[in-house]
């Protein structure tokens, strides 16, 4: 019997030394947080280990970081998996939703970005492009021909309204002498041609009796408005006259429009065409609208796949830019020692709880044999 309760004994003393020496070993990498004194004299093993080493520890997880968690390449692979790639689409698909259907304006988003007066801003680019655009054309174009210069297909619509045109002054012109005001204006021309003329007025006066001058001449100007003689005249002239402006130098065409005048006509159709104000201040709801399905089914996944190859072909710079070494280590060199401690032993709070028990065991098992040799040669 006082064999067996010393084996006993002395298997409860090995354990208890055994995890108590293991339980203080683990303490021992944290605490004392600080360098304890007696009296000048440094009592050893203070502060713990990894107070001690706090700051090659910091440098050590940064660079573990770096290395081997946070890498370019698992960055990258991150981004290529299938399943990521499916559930940022959904993030995007949600966002673009809110978006489509939201009330918000192009206005409020130049607001928000801090762009003020955006309507008036994007006149004057368009203003600055058409008159690039005008400049650059007519560099090219001064000194050429006008027939060079316009395309063929409006020179030739052009030729075949001439005929047109034709009709149209004829027709104006046959209105207007048929009217009132355009046998008055037939009396006063001939009257003033004939007042200087003296015997040959009266004597045509007087062969005419109570007629007047403009009522014998109007018929006759009508019908020769109409005729088809009068209309291939016309067109015949106008022909001619577009042949001389089409040899002109495209630069006189500039000089007698005036370069302010074209470009400023330009600038306005230009705007006009584009409506800025009332595009800024439409609904992203009903500007979009019939785009809404498109955008979400196409341009979703077109974006992850876009801003994945970005992030991917740039990763390498940016976290060069990031210094994620340096922002790891200083980030855990303002650690306080207990909240250093709390994230080790969260994470190896079992394992360390085990290499205590492991230490209880050991230390039991040592007090076994050392019972069992002790009677032995006792």
């Amino acid at each position: 019997m006082n064999i067996f309760i010393t084996i006993i004994f002395m298997t409860l003393i090995g354990a208890l030394i055994g995890g108590f020496t293991n339980h203080l070993a683990i303490k021992m990498l944290f605490r004392p947080y600080k360098t304890l004194y007696i009296g000048k004299w440094r009592v050893p093993f203070t502060p713990g280990l990894i107070p001690k080493r706090r700051d090659e520890l910091a440098r050590q997880m940064g660079r573990m970081v770096v290395e081997h968690l946070i890498t370019p390449e698992s960055i990258k692979g991150k981004f290529m998996q299938k399943e990521f790639q499916e559930d940022m689409t959904g993030l995007v698909k949600k966002e673009l939703r809110t978006f489509l259907e939201s009330d918000i304006t192009i206005n409020h988003l130049l607001d928000q970005a801090g762009i003020e007066h955006g309507a008036k801003r994007i006149e004057k680019r368009i203003g600055r492009f058409v008159e690039s655009v005008y400049e650059k054309a007519m560099s090219q174009y001064r000194g050429m021909p006008i027939a060079e210069v316009l395309p063929q297909p409006l020179l030739q619509g052009a030729e075949k309204k001439i005929p047109e045109i034709s009709s149209y002054i004829l027709s104006k012109g046959a209105d207007y002498f048929s009217s009132y005001e355009g046998k008055a204006r037939i009396q006063i021309m001939f009257d003033e041609f004939f007042k200087d003329k003296g015997m040959l007025g009266n004597m045509l006066q007087m062969v005419l009796g109570n007629v007047s001058i403009a009522d014998k001449i109007q018929p006759e100007i009508i019908k020769f408005f109409r005729s088809e003689g009068a209309h291939g005249l016309i067109t015949s002239i106008l022909r001619k006259e577009w042949a001389k402006l089409l040899e002109r130098d495209a630069a006189e065409l500039e000089e007698m429009a005036g370069r302010e005048k074209i470009v400023n006509a330009l600038k306005e159709y230009a705007v006009n065409l584009a409506g800025t104000e009332k595009l800024l201040a439409t609904p992203a709801s009903e500007l979009l609208a019939s785009y809404k399905e498109t955008i979400l089914d196409r341009m979703a996944p077109n974006i992850v796949f876009m801003l994945g190859d970005w992030l991917t072909s740039r990763i390498d710079m940016m976290m060069e830019k990031l210094r994620l070494q340096e922002l790891v280590s200083d980030q855990v060199a303002t650690f306080s020692l207990e909240r250093l401690e709390d994230m080790v032993l969260g994470i190896t709070r079992s394992e360390l709880k085990m290499i205590t028990y492991l230490g209880a065991l050991l230390g039991g098992m040592i007090g076994i044999f050392q019972g069992i040799f002790a009677i032995l040669f006792s």
